[in-house]
This record gives structure tokens, sequence and C-alpha cells, in this order.
């Protein structure tokens, strides 16, 4: 008996576009967010315990926007056929942001501000349509691979922008090199975006509007019904409230993992920038391992093991009392955090209905951008009060500190269980299914009758 393979959804060339666009906009999150720009804006644009508050004041900022406007924006992109024109309109505002963060010094610290919100409006957004692509180039059985690919391609791009970046802070230091860093960065970011514009077409297709609708009415209209009917899916829904709790856990860790390496084990700019390389370098391997695994065991024991591992990791950096101990931390971190994050977005390209990509994972950005708001909010304000209580108490102001957000890191970890406990609940089957049935019933129906109307079998 012979088997026929069906025919690949995309071109060799069209995924090597895809995941050269993660090869590029790693280089933000490793050099803005990770290693070098946040330490910059705590320690010399702002200074001390406030530069501390105000970095987690910008990115709630950030997210808060994303979070309300990525739905809308996704549903628009996928009625209108046009995930690539925003996912490039985006990226150009925050290529351009990024470039600009050249310019801010010692004291502008509204500049500072400003310009990171905008570049991080443009970074976050733009992953939106970024990942609304993953269904139309990979079929449901290669999801994991090709998913677990990008992430690992996209993780290969930050440490080679952090390699670019290392010398010329080891032989030029000072804050002039950290700055150009920035340029560097938006660089790196724009010519990698290059093979996207060219070789990776928009296949979607735009869909008759009703009269006397617009693009605009009509993905609200797709939003609202989506929200009113999330109960009767039930499978996203406990997965979305899975991602994010344990997204919060996972958000603490990587928007303050600069922060713990100076404050708790008084870490060089060169040295947090060798910790984030070395991070980015596990991270290519946990998202390509893991990304395998969710195609030999599926996508839900995939999460659940990645899980464990962070949580282990997370108990270690408790204890851990050295920078060797911190660096080997972030290796492991950075297998773990990986697999968390690239499975979270392989399970969402599973769920989504056909032809509603962009919408699913606009709330799957949702999601995460209210996660890594929540996450950082309630650690930031746990390591400053517990740091206040230990001062009341006699100790130091600086032994304080450090006291205080070492306790403050059980938070983590308190998250990650949490997140695990209702992800054990999701039935990964059932969802997959509800995403069929919804794809077959919207081929039946009408353009409007394609917004969700998610069913599940009762157990």
């Amino acid at each position: 008996m012979t088997t026929t393979l069906a025919p690949p959804l995309s071109t060799r060339r069209e995924r090597v576009a895809w995941y050269l666009y993660d090869f590029g906009n790693s280089a933000y999150a490793s050099v803005v967010y990770l290693a070098v720009y946040s330490t910059y804006f705590k320690q010399v644009v702002v200074g001390g315990a406030e530069g501390s508050r105000l970095w987690g004041l910008a990115i709630g900022i950030a997210l808060l926007i994303v979070a309300v406007i990525a739905p809308v924006l996704g549903a628009l992109a996928d009625f209108s056929g046009a995930k690539k024109r925003f996912l490039l309109s985006f990226s150009f505002l925050a290529i351009a942001f990024t470039g600009l963060l050249f310019f801010v010094q010692q004291g502008d610290v509204f500049l500072g501000m400003l310009f990171f919100i905008l570049a991080e409006i443009g970074y976050r957004s733009s992953q939106v349509f970024y990942d609304g692509f993953l269904p139309e180039l990979a079929r449901p059985e290669e999801m994991g691979k090709v998913s677990g690919i990008g992430w690992a391609i996209g993780s290969a791009g930050g440490v080679i922008a952090l390699l670019i970046i290392l010398p010329l802070v080891l032989m030029f230091p000072g804050t002039f090199t950290v700055r150009l860093a920035m340029v560097i960065t938006a660089a790196f970011w724009l010519l990698s975006t290059i093979p996207l514009i060219l070789r990776l077409p928009e296949r979607a297709r735009k869909k008759a509007l009703p009269a006397g609708d617009t693009y605009f009415s009509v993905a609200v209209k797709q939003v609202a019904h989506t929200v009113r009917t999330a109960g009767r899916f039930r499978e996203m829904t406990k997965f979305m409230l899975a991602f994010l709790v344990y997204g919060a856990g996972v958000a603490i860790a990587l928007e303050f993992a600069a922060i713990i390496g100076a404050v708790l084990f008084g870490m060089s700019q060169q040295l947090i920038i060798v910790f984030a390389i070395v991070v980015q370098v596990t991270n290519v391997i946990g998202a390509y391992a893991f990304g395998m695994l969710v195609e030999r065991i599926g996508a839900k024991p995939t999460l659940i093991a990645s899980l464990l591992a962070m949580i282990g990791v997370v108990l270690w950096l408790y204890f851990n009392n050295s920078q060797l101990g911190f660096i080997l931390i972030g290796a492991a971190a950075g297998i773990a955090m990986a697999g968390v994050q690239s499975v979270s977005r392989t399970m969402v390209g599973l769920f989504a209905p056909a032809g509603q990509s962009a919408e699913f994972f606009g709330f799957f950005t949702m999601v995460g951008r209210i996660a890594f708001w929540i996450g950082p909010a309630v650690f930031g304000f746990l390591a400053a009060e517990l740091a206040l209580l230990y001062e009341g108490r006699g100790v130091a102001v600086e032994p304080a500190e450090q006291q205080g957000l070492r306790l403050a890191i059980l938070a983590i970890a308190l998250f990650l269980l949490i997140g695990l406990a209702i992800a054990l609940t999701v039935n990964e089957k059932k969802a997959r299914q509800a995403a069929l049935t919804q794809q077959a019933e919207a081929a039946l129906s009408g353009p409007l009758a394609s917004a969700p109307v998610l069913v599940e079998a009762d157990e």
C-alpha cells in the first residue's frame, strides 16, 4: 500500500524568510531587554532604586497598550488579508525607535521611556502578525517542528547580535558604546527583515465586506463575538488562563534577569552580556529540542515538561550565591524558557481555526502582554516592600534590597506552579477537534460566520 504525503504548505525559501525575521527581531529582545538597555536605563539614565520602578512602569505602559490593540489588529489582519503589511509597519516603528535610543543619555528619563515604549509597542505588535503566518507555513503535524526551528534561529540571531556588541563594550567601555549598541540592533533587525519583504507572500485573501461595514467595524464585531462565545471554547480558554499565570512567571525571569544579576551577584555590564549570550545559546538548543518533542509526545506533555524544568531553575536561583552559579542557571533557564514559549505558540497554532489565526494569536498576545504586565508589577512591588521591611528591622539599604529581591524570586515559582496546575486540565485532543469543527462550519457559511463559534463536545 502506497502512502501519499500531502504537499507542503510553503516553500523552503518562504520558511527561511520567516525564520530570518525572527533572527533579526530577537536582537531587540537580547540587547534592549535582556542585556544592555535595561541596565543602562536603570543605572545611568535614572539611577538607584527609582530606575527599577520606572523601568517596570515603561514596560507596563507599553504592554497595556499592546494588550488593548492586539486582538483588534489580529482580526483586522485576518479579514483584510493584510498580515504582512501590518507586520512590516509595526516592525519599522520598532526599528526606528530602537535606533533613536542612541540619543538617550543620563537624565533623559522621559525620552528614554518614550522611545522605549514606542519601540516596545512596535516589537510586541509585530509578533501578532509574525505568529499569524505559522498556520500558513506548516501543517498541524509539523507545526511544532517549524515553530521550534523558528525560535531556535531567532535565539541564534540574539546571540550573534550580542557577540557583535560584546567586543565593542570590552574595547571601548563607556556609555557611548552602550548607546551605539541600539543603532547596531536596529540595523541588524532591518537587514534580517529584507528576505521576508521579498520572499514571504500574503496568502490570505480579502473577505467581502457586508454592506455598510468597514474592515475595522467587522474586526471589532469579530473580537466581540469571540469574547462572547469564549466560554464555549473551553480547552482554549483553560490554556489561555494557564498561559496568563505561568507567563507572568516567565515575564519576571526575562525582564528582571539583568537587574537580579547586577543587584544580587554584583555582575558588570560585560558579565551580564556574557550571561545573555549563554541564555540565548541554550535557548537555541531548547527551542529545537522541545519542537522535536512536540512531534513525538504532543504539545501538552512537552509544555508540562518545560514548566517543570523552569520551576527547578527558579528554585536553584533562590539558593544560589555565586556569579558562576547565576550563569549556569541562565544556561538551564534558556533551555526551559524556550520550551515554555515556543510550545505555547505552537499550541495556539494548533487550537486556532483556519482563517482566524491572526485573530487568535492577537488574543494570545493580549493575554501574554497582560501576563508580562502582572508578573513584573507583582515582583517589583514585593521586592520593594520586602526591602523596606528589612530596612525597618535595621538592615542597611543595599543588603535590604538584596534580601528583598531574593525572597521575591519565590513569586516566580508560585506563578509557574499555579499555571502548571491549570495547564494539566487542558485536553489537547478536544481543543484541536474544536478548531477543525469551527473550520468546517465556517467553510459552509458566509464571511462573518467565520467569526469564532467555538464548540467542543462534552466529556
